[in-house]
């Protein structure tokens, strides 16, 4: 069991996708494991065939134990489906065992000595983020970058469908979006399905572990450590809703999503801009405040699994379009259980839209290592003077929770301020940013 995080001890096995006697190839899932912060598929490295499942689906491994072995040298005989974990017997003496590794981890399994053959290498170019893929002569497989490849998982687009636009014949970004629908709303994800309760009973007990075990014990920490203060703003938001109503019928954002959402998170990083202390972190082992000089997005969203706040790194630098797809590949992976530890890693800011639910507003924890999070309402027609006059207009009430430590009421009121004046008179996002 590797560690798939940060300095993670444990993580539960959630679904085997392969079984003793099964013949695998260098890449393949063989697994998804549930770790503190995510689901993670696990690949194989070797080309073989499956000798053993050392643990069953639903067991919490420790970080190092030996889950899998993998008879790289030919055929093996099939070893039991799941059972508890066990010794291997050691082999006898006239045939002295090669230790090989085994799945991504620490653990090593005996095994020939014979590796999978060395791939033959033909280069290819490209275009996009990070280093082109090298192809084989031997491998019909699509062409593209690990990012543009990692992409079309999140968004469960299939490259061999994808009609190619990159020099060579390399599938770019743009390729795979055009490929895919365009996402749902930024919502939370489907409720779990409810545990089966046997007839007359009166209590159910479900085990606190994986992301929700984590999600409470960091909410915990957060609550009693950092000095929450919240405020609240309740405005006019109906010219923002135009606005929302204009982008969707124009061509500039053709085949992207555009909800209030997006315009809220564009307000927020405007008022980052101008109020830039807002954006840091308290550090109590150095006893400094970390400034920070971008901005990671986090949108919190319900799964399953419990809470996850991934974050879009870098969002202060994305314009309307990139920031629109970056928040639909947000929701989607998310909504698939496949967001992974790193895009939960290193958020600076995050939205909470608890208005998706009908809910009015509330006073939101802070993820820890952020000073301020923001809570928005629903957006609901209400009464309310316009011009001199009462009139039926779009109503929301926003709501910052802020570490007081470094935090001011000062500066917590302006920037929430700031962020209702743009949503107020949307125009103000391009002459404040």
């Amino acid at each position: 069991m590797p560690d798939v995080g940060e300095g993670l001890t444990e993580a539960e096995i959630l679904s085997w996708y392969v079984k003793p006697g099964d013949t695998v190839t260098d890449g393949q899932v063989v697994c998804e494991v549930e770790t503190a912060k995510a689901a993670v598929e696990l690949p194989i490295p070797f080309d073989g065939t499956v000798h053993e499942l050392r643990f069953p689906e639903g067991t919490t491994v420790d970080v190092g134990e030996v889950i899998i072995s993998v008879n790289v040298g030919g055929d093996a005989p099939a070893g039991p489906a799941a059972p508890a974990a066990e010794t291997p017997a050691a082999p006898a003496p006239s045939e002295p065992p090669v230790r090989e590794p085994v799945l991504v981890g620490y653990g090593v399994t005996e095994g020939p000595t014979r590796r999978r053959p060395r791939r033959q290498e033909a280069a290819v170019t490209g275009v996009g983020e990070g280093e082109p893929e090298v192809g084989t002569t031997w491998s019909a497989r699509p062409l593209a970058k690990p990012p543009v490849r990692k992409l079309a998982k999140d968004l469960g687009v299939d490259l061999a469908s994808v009609t190619p636009t990159g020099p060579e014949g390399v599938i770019t970004r743009d390729d795979v979006h055009r490929a895919v629908a365009p996402a749902a709303p930024a919502t939370v994800a489907p409720a779990a399905a409810p545990v089966p309760v046997s007839v007359g009973a009166r209590e159910t007990r479900v085990p606190i572990k994986g992301v929700r075990k984590a999600t409470a014990a960091a909410m915990v920490g957060s609550a009693f450590t950092a000095p929450h203060v919240t405020e609240f703003v309740t405005f006019d938001i109906t010219r923002t809703m135009k606005l929302v109503e204009e982008l969707k019928s124009g061509t500039d954002m053709a085949g992207l999503r555009v909800n209030p959402l997006l315009l809220i998170a564009k307000a927020v990083l405007v008022a980052v801009k101008r109020n830039p202390d807002i954006n840091a972190a308290w550090d109590e082992a150095a006893q400094e405040i970390v400034r920070k000089h971008y901005v990671n997005l986090g949108i919190a969203a319900a799964t399953p699994r419990g809470l996850i706040v991934p974050n879009i790194k870098d969002a202060h630098t994305q314009a309307l379009p990139e920031l629109s797809r970056s928040l639909s590949e947000l929701v989607a992976t998310a909504r698939e259980g496949k967001t992974t530890p790193a895009a939960m890693q290193g958020g600076t800011f995050t939205i909470t839209n608890v208005g998706v639910f009908g809910v009015d507003t509330g006073t939101p924890i802070l993820n820890p290592g952020e000073s301020a999070i923001l809570a928005v309402g629903a957006i609901k027609l209400q009464p309310w003077v316009h011009k001199g006059k009462v009139k039926p207009r779009q109503v929301t009430t926003l709501a910052l929770s802020f570490d007081h430590r470094l935090v001011d009421g000062e500066l917590g009121s302006r920037f929430l301020a700031d962020i209702a004046a743009i949503l107020e008179q949307p125009k103000r996002l391009v002459t404040w940013g």
